[in-house]
């Protein structure tokens, strides 16, 4: 009598452990980070940067981030933003086959009061600080695009810069 409660003992806390593996294991995967693709479904013949700083100023200086393809870009893939340089820019249309991104740098044309009295400081806004949601190198940027209503990401390896572009008119940069 006293073997079989302890096979039966034995046989339920296997159950039990193997369950619990189960379930720690399918809930594992549903918390999945994002991934990068190693491919892009279309062949790119460029991709670089350059600032532009328009000579006034009204109007902060912005970094435009260009990809260029060999071929006008497939029906079925959309790009949606670019991450470059802790910064997020949204994909638009220049032509076929040139997509642009414009990243604006943060004015901070705002004063902050120092003093040793803690009270003369009210009115100072805390600074922002947001947590950047890949960890790229400067020349590195990571490519959202949807393919077929299915979001990947593509990392982009090696950016080259082209020269500052002084822009008075506020007029788009040719290339």
């Amino acid at each position: 009598m006293k073997m079989d409660y302890l096979k039966s003992f034995t046989m339920g806390s296997i159950k039990k452990l193997v369950f619990l593996i189960l379930i720690a294991g399918s809930l594992s995967f549903c918390a999945s980070k994002q991934t990068c693709q190693m491919d892009f479904p279309q062949e790119i013949a460029a991709v670089y940067f350059q600032k532009v700083n328009s000579g006034e100023g009204q109007v902060a200086p912005r970094t435009d981030f260009y990809i260029e393809f060999e071929k006008p870009l497939a029906k079925e893939i959309v790009l949606d933003k670019v991450y470059f340089q802790d910064m997020v820019g949204v994909v638009e249309i220049e032509s076929d086959t040139t997509f642009v991104a414009h990243f604006y740098q943060d004015s901070t044309d705002h004063d902050l009061v120092l003093h040793s009295d803690p009270t003369k400081e009210y009115g100072n806004k805390a600074p922002i600080i947001t947590e950047p949601k890949f960890d790229l190198q400067r020349t590195e940027a990571v490519l959202e695009y949807r393919k077929r209503e299915k979001t990947f990401f593509y990392k982009i390896l090696a950016i080259k810069e082209r020269p500052m572009i002084l822009n008075p008119s506020g007029i788009k940069p040719k290339k």
